[in-house]
């Protein structure tokens, strides 16, 4: 029986949500191993000038305890 951990991890990106969403995988992997999937909970954006500054996910990262 595998046991599973749910973290919550906010991320951004000047590009894209899917940008923000690699930004938060690639920081968490760099201290969490066993990495199984991704939950894109929240989106946002904020505004700078009228135009889109930065896109922002608050994700849920699934991984395996050893």
């Amino acid at each position: 029986m595998s046991v599973l951990k749910v973290i919550e991890v906010l991320a951004s990106s000047e590009k894209s949500w899917e940008d923000a969403a690699r930004n938060a995988v690639k920081k968490a992997s760099k201290s969490v191993k066993n990495i199984k999937s991704v939950y894109i909970n929240e989106q946002s954006v904020t505004v700078n000038n009228g135009d889109i500054a930065n896109f922002r996910v608050n994700v849920k990262i699934t991984f395996e305890i050893d």
